[in-house]
């Protein structure tokens, strides 16, 4: 286990005692658990405090563990080039919970935000335009929760009769499908069996 990582532990459960519930070490990196609420104050002291600059970040996604009461844990990944340092930060939220906004800190926050609002259905506050991002404007749900079902709730195709791109809800029909579970040369009647010598 790192020295330096345990030092920074240290710094920050001192300078950042109202903001962090929890760090420890795990597979050679620092995680920090944190209070969603005061997640803008605990990425700024990260940033801009000379023994952390963690000035890049790398990416912000989410976990979904539906059957927890903070049913998801949002995940932000952080680095110090100059420290040679790797930070990951958690907060743990409700569905229904807000987050704040860290794209006034780190402008590359906007699109990963907004991309767990669209999969998840995270929303944040103070986000300058918090919108859908991968999926269609129109589309119902979240893909990413373990909620969500496989086959979605609608498919869409482009009708040569109308001339445009309609939108459908998904049906599965039994009856066309064919459950065949044989091996591809079983049951074959165009496979000649091997003459048997006599």
């Amino acid at each position: 286990m790192s020295d330096a990582l345990l030092d920074l532990s240290d710094a920050l459960s001192a300078a950042q005692d109202d903001a962090l519930i929890e760090a420890h070490v795990a597979r050679g990196e620092l995680v920090a658990t944190v209070v969603p609420a005061l997640i803008p104050q605990f990425v700024t002291y990260l940033k801009a405090d000379a023994a952390c600059q963690f000035t890049t970040l790398i990416d912000i996604t989410a976990v979904d563990y539906p059957e927890r009461e903070k049913r998801f844990t949002i995940v932000y990944h952080f680095l110090s080039m100059t420290q040679n340092q790797r930070i990951r930060v958690m907060i743990p939220v409700r569905e229904s919970e807000i987050v704040p906004s860290i794209s006034g800190i780190f402008p590359s926050a906007n699109w990963y935000e907004r991309e767990v609002f669209d999969m998840y259905g995270v929303m944040f506050s103070g986000h300058p335009d918090l919108r859908r991002l991968l999926t269609d404007y129109g589309f119902r749900g979240h893909p990413l929760r373990k909620d969500f079902p496989t086959t979605g709730y609608v498919e869409v195709r482009y009708d040569e009769v109308e001339k445009r791109v309609v939108y459908e809800p998904v049906a599965l029909v039994q009856e066309y499908r064919q459950f065949d579970f044989m091996s591809p040369w079983e049951g074959a009647e165009y496979v000649i069996p091997a003459k048997t010598q006599d």
